[in-house]
């Protein structure tokens, strides 16, 4: 099948991002200096096959999630992102809706935290993007379980070490924030099919919900129990962007300390096994 308009433009789109411009190593000899499939697959989060199909034309009609995650990776401008929803056949998300952009100075001060690791959220906690040191960090997900609600109710896996107290705490805070959301984004459909769908399958979540408790996400020290480099204490804050709705979550050790050391270590064996 030939290549149609959305794959000749996601790859001219793919040819300019280099990947040093995104965090990632150059990766040795390469045909040209732009992202390769694997490398926009593991920034986006879709799969490369489907890229592939999506670039040669065997791929016509994505989802508004593939297209919003594939625009974000791009570093697309909001007119290349519009557009690119016009050519996947798509109408944009309305002004209504939880804002899924990211202003191209966020995408500069993650390019300057290479040794720390940091990931911006939406605001109703969906990961859209995060620094090669944060998947070494945290792990790398997919899907639903890139938003935070979902991951914490539904799909219990972390390397977050949890008290029973500091683990409801943060439930409740989660569910207090978003409920703020809700509140600000009446006409996001998607963002309240996600709590509705919380509300049945998590008793938990329906109870918190229906607590009626409002307040704001916020954290302070977490201890993180890595595969390879152990048990790291590491402070972690979480900033908002003015205008945009964005939360950024930094993660950082004391200066000297051991956890600042095994980070350091984390920089390169964790990264070289995201990039291997």
């Amino acid at each position: 099948m030939a290549t149609t308009a959305l794959g000749a433009a996601l790859r001219q789109w793919r040819d300019r991002v280099t990947p040093q411009a995104v965090g990632l190593p150059s990766g040795g000899r390469r045909r040209a200096a732009g992202l390769r499939r694997e490398e926009l697959s593991q920034l986006a989060g879709v799969s490369a096959d489907y890229i592939t199909r999506l670039e040669q034309g065997r791929a016509t009609h994505p989802s508004a999630h593939i297209v919003e995650a594939l625009g974000r990776a791009l570093r697309l401008t909001r007119e290349e992102r519009a557009h690119l929803f016009e050519l996947a056949g798509l109408a944009q998300t309305g002004s209504g809706a939880v804002p899924g952009h990211i202003p191209p100075s966020v995408y500069r001060t993650l390019d300057r935290l290479t040794g720390t690791p940091v990931a911006v959220f939406d605001a109703s906690w969906t990961q859209l993007l995060a620094n090669p040191l944060y998947v070494a960090l945290m792990g790398e997900w997919h899907g639903r379980d890139l938003n935070a609600l979902w991951r914490n109710f539904l799909s219990p896996h972390s390397r977050i070490r949890h008290s029973p107290e500091s683990r409801q705490a943060l439930l409740a805070s989660l569910v207090a924030d978003v409920r703020r959301t809700a509140a600000r984004y009446p006409d996001d459909a998607r963002l309240h099919s996600l709590i509705a769908e919380l509300r049945r399958r998590s008793a938990h979540f329906d109870e918190l919900w229906e607590s009626g408790v409002v307040g704001t996400h916020q954290d302070g020290r977490k201890i993180i129990d890595h595969p390879q480099v152990g048990a790291l204490t590491l402070d972690c804050d979480v900033l908002s962007v003015a205008g945009s709705d964005l939360r950024i979550m930094i993660y950082t050790a004391e200066p000297g300390s051991e956890d600042a050391d095994r980070l350091a270590l984390l920089g390169v064996v964790g990264t070289q096994t995201l990039t291997g």
